[in-house]
């Protein structure tokens, strides 16, 4: 089941045309990715490691405007592991709807900082991202 996290647009969310800009949807998603490890996987543990999970790629689907006030349900999945890489599926939807406003698949690689370097996707790491796929 995929992990849900909640926005409420602000104002301070909101373009020229009263709609929320491009660009926060970045921030969005980011905020969604953050509560899914948070409350799925072992966040402590991932920080002590000395890794970081490091964007390369982000492709987004705009289906509909949202607007002040609206409630978006962002809902977050890993879609795929692979040795080096791994992707993150999110949907933006309206909250308590069908409705999609948005779509994303996140590519992220694993990046050791005491290597400065990205490295495999293995051990305790890739355990725990092949556990929080679905299905």
């Amino acid at each position: 089941m995929a992990h849900t996290t909640k926005i409420k647009v602000r104002g301070y969310h909101l373009d020229l045309y009263q709609h929320v800009n491009n660009a926060r949807y970045l921030e969005f998603l980011e905020e969604a990715r953050w509560t899914f490890f948070e409350e799925r996987g072992d966040l402590g543990w991932f920080l002590q490691s000395g890794l970081a999970l490091v964007v390369v790629n982000i492709n987004i689907d705009y289906r509909r405007a949202a607007t002040m006030g609206d409630e978006l349900a962002v809902e977050t999945t890993v879609k795929s592991v692979g040795n080096r890489s791994a992707v993150i599926h999110q949907c933006v939807k309206l909250a308590g709807t069908d409705k999609v406003v948005a779509e994303a698949d996140v590519t992220f690689v694993v990046y050791d900082a005491k290597q400065d370097k990205a490295v495999q996707l293995e051990g305790q790491l890739k355990t725990l991202l092949e556990d929080l796929m679905e299905g």
